[in-house]
């Protein structure tokens, strides 16, 4: 999760002044790159899914880190549109889809009782990349004379002596497979140190195949309102550097800032998944879509250093509920047994939702001079992705019949 930063919108955001200026690149067209990569994910979720319900998160998540090290590095050499997007691409499908999936389902198999908990800590992890692999690209320009190529080549580096030796050696794939139990709880009737009648969280969990959760309404309001909140957060981060220079930051402040936003996110993390532990999942969705709508206001009052630094910090604590609160809903929905496969399911949402907001925001800035249009429209898409939540009921599994049926009890 640290690493699949290297592809992140944020760390791109670095590059898209640098190669504009050096390659004569329009900015839709180098975001455009993570936008094409958002489309074809939607169709790689599932796969990557299938995978990680087959064989499990070590082999997924240590041969995505493998070729995202390759892909990356390899964008020193890239001469050509072709090439950049084909290089860049694959980066951000790993970003997006595998490795995205198999880490947040490795923690939801992990823990039950404290899956808001133990998601938060994962998403400290990614918010530390989030924030430190822009900050690499731009100390590495500057050790290199402002050359964005050797920047890619030691990130590309940088990703494989970070994470492949502990997906290769320390990965392991659900408690089960080491004789534990999610949680560490004694399982129901306990143990001969700890006798219990009570079943534990992961036992009264129900579990669903893919099959029945593609027959729920929930699933598809869970997929449509995490792509509506995806497209916020990428419409907005993998601009913000542009849109910060235009406002007369200087290069360093608006690195600074992704960096800032970064720290945000870790606190984010932390809260919005403490508060998963102690209020409905939906109740805590609900308020991070809203949070997010509105703190994209805030970026049309930026005029300043420290006004820049305040909004990405606030808006970093929303992103930080992104990287907790849907993947744990999709969890507390409907189990761990298949949950590989039905995030498999609803990535593609979230992939076609990001691929939007990219290429969204650069259409509005290509054809009006100006991204003054966009935040408004996240805020609208956050609106909605509230009325869609407020309407998802927890759904009902009859144990008698096997069938699925909504039921009256909301998250």
């Amino acid at each position: 999760m640290f690493v699949r930063n290297a592809a992140a919108t944020l760390t791109i955001a670095v590059f898209v002044f640098p190669m504009s200026e050096d390659l004569g690149w329009s900015r839709t067209l180098i975001v455009g790159a993570a936008a094409a990569a958002g489309f074809i994910s939607m169709f790689v979720s599932p796969l990557a899914g299938w995978i990680q319900q087959k064989f499990g998160a070590r082999v997924l998540m240590s041969t995505s880190v493998f070729l995202l090290g390759a892909v990356i590095l390899s964008l020193r050499w890239t001469t050509s549109p072709i090439t950049f997007y084909l290089l860049f691409g694959i980066g951000r499908l790993i970003f997006q889809a595998p490795l995205q999936i198999s880490a947040s389902t490795a923690v939801a198999q992990w823990f039950v009782r404290l899956r808001g908990r133990s998601s938060s800590v994962l998403g400290v992890t990614h918010s530390m990349g989030m924030g430190l692999f822009p900050l690499f690209a731009q100390l590495f320009m500057n050790a290199n004379d402002g050359d964005w190529r050797m920047a890619w080549f030691w990130m590309g580096i940088s990703v494989w002596i970070i994470a492949l030796p502990l997906t290769l050696i320390v990965m392991v794939n659900k408690p089960e497979d080491v004789g534990l139990t999610p949680d560490g709880d004694a399982p129901e009737g306990g143990n001969e140190s700890n006798p219990s009648s009570s079943p534990t969280a992961a036992e009264k969990e129900i579990q669903w195949t893919l099959k029945e959760a593609m027959q729920t309404p929930a699933m598809w309001t869970l997929a449509l309102a995490g792509g509506l909140v995806y497209f916020i957060h990428t419409g907005v981060n993998i601009h913000q550097a542009a849109f910060l220079r235009d406002h007369g930051i200087s290069p360093s402040i608006a690195a600074s800032a992704l960096t800032v936003m970064a720290g945000g996110t870790a606190i984010g993390s932390i809260f919005w998944g403490n508060l998963l532990d102690r209020l409905p999942v939906k109740v805590v969705y609900t308020a991070t879509a809203g949070w997010l709508g509105a703190i994209a206001l805030l970026f049309l009052l930026v005029n300043s250093p420290v006004m820049a630094f305040t909004v990405a910090l606030l808006f970093g604590i929303g992103l930080g509920g992104l990287l907790v609160v849907p993947p744990v809903a999709i969890a507390h929905y409907f189990g761990r047994s298949s949950l590989g496969a039905i995030r498999g399911a609803t990535e593609p949402f979230v992939s076609g939702g990001q691929a939007l907001g990219a290429v969204g925001a650069g259409l509005i800035y290509d054809l009006s001079g100006s991204y003054q249009g966009t935040f408004p429209t996240f805020t609208g898409a956050a609106i909605i992705a509230i009325i869609l939540l407020v309407a998802t009921r927890r759904p009902n599994k009859h144990k008698d019949t096997e069938t699925v049926a909504e039921g009256d009890r909301t998250s």
